[in-house]
């Protein structure tokens, strides 16, 4: 079965394929059926992807980053610090005349581009140029871009890149990952002409992002940790980092709730909607980002991604954390309440459901009468109707709580309509 990774099959003519894939895209934009060879199946799936994003097929990788930002930004990356390995193993394929070396982060920044003055030349015509955005959404099917979008090395070659103006490369690229959290980071890629169309070249890249992984895994720096938020059970979150502390607003309350939630970092636009909903204001939730940045300092957050520099540990998440591990005891002895309970950020709203529904169902698969009354007996689970339930099915017949418990119950009822009260525990769970 031939690799669905590679561009052509073994024997294949290159000359011929680029012109049977070329029709088959033009009739691709053109919204008619197929009538060459099949396109394979990662390509189509791209090209599909690619004509809902972009306006067209001659749309260009817009530059995102320069000057003192890209600076600013690819130094403090974790590609940095294995740039001499790429360079090490594919240095000699960028020095040749007829390559370029790339290395993008994981939303398809370019961060590097090398090689010759003339090929280096020839990739501005495209855009192809540190701080480009070459993902998908931005820059159609490329290597580099499809990798990170599918999570897997491969190759486009020629007529397979959406974008006209890209159809005279091939390029192969694979993607990498931090090894300690498997987090994605980048790429590596490799941008010529149509004889990259081999498995040498795929080999060749996939091996220089495992060796880069192992780098980092053998390198691997101890992150900050000296940070702490607490946002359960109060409406303005307490950060603690490295003897400092702050004691945030509501919006920035919000935000940081947001940032803790997306580790691997979040959109100006994300954070609006998770902030604003519907009625996000981009301009609005990035100034207030850029306060926050301010009174924070760049050494805990920064942008382009918005994320934390730091390992901040949080009271929300710890609590999710103990219920994965089944310590649903821990789970609820470090829950203080909901989370920032006054917002009304979609975002936060979303995550506080999340973690009161994770424990709460925990507490009712445990069936343990001690901790569902820990429950009841706090503010935030006194008028818990299905809890309520629970623990009255959990007691016996002459417990001392029983008639306490199922009065509560009839109470419950009544005040939430279900109906005239009855006898003993009810069999229908209802949650308040």
């Amino acid at each position: 079965m031939p690799n669905p990774w590679l561009a052509l099959d073994a024997g294949a003519d290159p000359v011929e394929r680029m012109r049977q894939v070329g029709r088959a895209h033009e009739l691709f934009l053109a919204g008619q059926k197929q009538d060459g060879p099949a396109v394979r199946s990662v390509v189509a799936e791209s090209w599909r992807r690619s004509a809902v994003a972009l306006p067209g097929p001659d749309a260009t990788a817009p530059i995102e980053l320069s000057d003192d930002d890209l600076e600013t930004y690819r130094a403090a990356h974790p590609l940095a610090r294995v740039l001499p390995i790429f360079r090490d193993l594919l240095g000699g394929l960028a020095e040749d005349g007829e390559h370029l070396m790339a290395v993008c982060d994981a939303y398809g920044r370019l961060l590097w581009v090398e090689g010759t003055a003339k090929v280096l030349r020839a990739g501005e015509r495209m855009n192809f140029v540190p701080g480009a955005r070459w993902d998908e959404a931005h820059a159609g099917t490329n290597a580099p871009g499809t990798a990170l979008a599918v999570d897997h090395p491969l190759q486009i070659f020629a007529t397979e890149h959406f974008s006209r103006g890209v159809q005279r490369w091939t390029c192969a690229a694979a993607p990498i990952h931090d090894p300690g959290t498997g987090r994605l980071l980048g790429a590596i890629d490799v941008t010529g002409g149509d004889h990259l169309a081999n498995p040498h070249s795929l080999a060749l890249v996939r091996a220089t992002a495992l060796a880069a992984e192992a780098y980092l895994r053998g390198h691997r720096s101890a992150p900050a940790t000296a940070g702490s938020v607490v946002a359960l059970g109060r409406n303005e979150a307490l950060l603690t980092f490295e003897g400092r502390q702050w004691r945030l607003g509501r919006r920035h309350s919000e935000l940081l709730v947001m940032l803790l939630a997306h580790p691997e970092g979040s959109t100006g636009d994300e954070l609006a909607f998770g902030v604003y909903g519907d009625d996000a204001s981009p301009v609005t939730v990035r100034a207030e980002l850029s306060r926050l940045r301010r009174a924070l300092g760049p050494e805990l957050m920064e942008s382009r991604p918005y994320r934390l520099r730091a390992e901040v540990e949080a009271d929300f998440r710890t609590v999710t954390a103990l219920l994965e591990h089944g310590r649903v005891a821990d789970a609820l002895e470090a829950y203080a309440g909901p989370l920032l309970p006054g917002s009304d950020a979609p975002g936060v709203a979303r995550l506080r459901r999340l973690v009161d529904d994770r424990l709460r169902s925990a507490l009712l698969a445990a069936r343990d009468r001690t901790l569902l009354q820990t429950w009841l007996h706090s503010p935030w689970g006194a008028d818990d109707l299905e809890v309520w339930e629970a623990y009255a099915r959990l007691l016996a017949p002459t417990a001392p709580d029983r008639p306490m418990a199922l009065t509560r119950i009839r109470e419950l009822q009544v005040e939430f309509g279900l109906g005239p009260p009855v006898s003993g525990a009810p069999k229908v769970a209802r949650r308040s």
